[in-house]
């Protein structure tokens, strides 16, 4: 088994015992430091020296986006602006973005964990990763880049966009590893189809995709056309960005490195703490990072742990494949609906292409829902009346599924937009 550092592997008796270490320092550092957590800690009537083991985490409070909103842009830091080398921060497009930041420690640590999945998705030192990520104040870019440049390996740092010149660098400088959001994967192989390029002119091994959720469909589908390895990495700024968690080659789960990182999963509703394998809402809380810390947050992402043995031998937990959001699930009338389960009935009838859009309206007090859906070229050119039993096999599909009827809207090929970051799935017409 390849790993890039001993901690991937440690025991588990000695990881908890790192673990409970490092949370003890960092609930003292931020009682100290933060004003913000010391009124949340008082608050909940908890004291640093109230944790005495790991099971002590559910005395701390919850934070969320919000909190950091509420203290922006530098409230939450624990350490003096002179400390602080690196920003960064969301796009802000609900409000104030979320900014953190990061101390030259910081950006060590960052880098060993994206080291870690570039490995864990069989990099080398000999790789040529290419970077399609976002640069800038996104931490996608950056961070893929100074992880694969700790492991050694080549950087091509092409950031989002231009694809035909992704495309033909990724043909001229030998990219093996990938590094993307998965829809604009998709829109790669997509380009590389029209210039006529065929994966097999490339030297393509693995993907590292991430950044929005994906299905196992989804998957399938960039495999074949890539041919490649597709691996699923999981970061949000707010944590520290990628390098949270990644799939090993078994891809049952993505291991979560507990050294820096303790998870749980709780009831959205109630902030209940629930058992391993069940599906809930996933919380972190920092433990080994300098400049921003948070306890117990929120991520809004829908998930389980599997505290299983895995064959790889990491000991580390692994979380599930995110299956959407608290914050991007639509309820259409009275039905919880995440766009990753339309994605994936889709994706599973011939003909049809994994760019989609979920177009939900209200007429009156009624909730309309409408999943608009490329098809194949070959399909287009049918006769209407293949076209019309295909929408209504979408239709039964979804409905079945999902338990709630959807309206269904075939496009022509290429007329639903292209993402080169994280693609826009739903357009929520409601005045709600």
């Amino acid at each position: 088994m390849q790993y890039f550092n001993p901690v991937e592997v440690l025991d588990r008796e000695e990881l908890e015992a790192l673990k409970l270490s490092r949370l003890k320092t960092t609930v003292a550092n931020l009682y100290d430091n933060v004003p913000f957590y010391r009124k949340k800690l008082k608050e909940a009537g908890c004291e640093p020296g109230d944790i005495k083991e790991l099971s002590d985490l559910e005395k701390l409070p919850f934070t969320t986006k919000d909190d950091l909103r509420d203290n922006y842009p530098f409230g939450l830091f624990a350490v003096p602006m002179r400390e602080i080398i690196r920003i960064h921060a969301s796009s802000g497009t609900t409000g104030k973005p979320t900014v953190v930041g990061y101390t030259a420690k910081d950006i060590q640590v960052w880098a060993d964990l994206v080291a870690r999945t570039i490995v864990a998705a069989m990099g080398t030192p000999d790789d040529v990763v290419q970077v399609a990520y976002g640069y800038g104040l996104f931490t996608g870019g950056l961070g893929l880049h100074y992880g694969a440049e700790l492991l050694g390996a080549t950087v091509v740092p092409m950031s989002g966009g231009n694809t035909k010149r992704q495309v033909r660098l990724m043909v001229d400088f030998g990219t093996t590893i990938l590094c993307c959001t998965p829809s604009y994967a998709l829109n790669i192989a997509e380009v590389m189809e029209e210039m006529q390029i065929s994966p097999k002119d490339t030297r393509l091994k693995s993907g590292i995709f991430g950044a929005e959720p994906w299905s196992e469909e989804m998957r399938k589908e960039i495999e074949e056309r890539l041919n490649l390895s597709a691996i699923d990495i999981y970061g949000l700024s707010e944590i520290i960005g990628p390098g949270v968690s990644i799939e090993c080659q078994e891809k049952a789960g993505a291991h979560i490195f507990e050294d820096s990182f303790i998870p749980e999963i709780i009831d959205p509703t109630t902030g209940r703490t629930l058992p391993p394998g069940q599906e809930g809402e996933l919380v972190l809380t920092n433990i080994n990072k300098e400049a921003l810390s948070l306890l117990r947050y929120r991520t809004r992402d829908i998930t389980h742990l599997d505290i299983s043995p895995c064959p790889c031998g990491r000991t580390h937990v692994r979380m599930g494949r995110v299956t959407g959001r608290t914050d991007d699930m639509l309820i259409i009338r009275g039905v919880n609906v995440f766009p990753s389960q339309i994605e994936m009935v889709i994706m599973q009838i011939p003909g049809l292409t994994p760019h989609y859009q979920i177009v939900v309206d209200r007429v009156g007090s009624l909730d309309i829902l409408e999943v608009q859906v490329e098809v194949t070229p070959d399909v287009f050119s049918d006769e209407i009346k293949k076209l019309e039993e295909l929408e209504r096999r979408i239709q039964d599909e979804v409905q079945s599924y999902l338990g709630v009827s959807v309206k269904v809207r075939l496009m022509e090929p290429k007329s639903i937009q292209r993402s080169e970051g994280k693609a826009l799935r739903v357009i929520d017409k409601r005045k709600i």
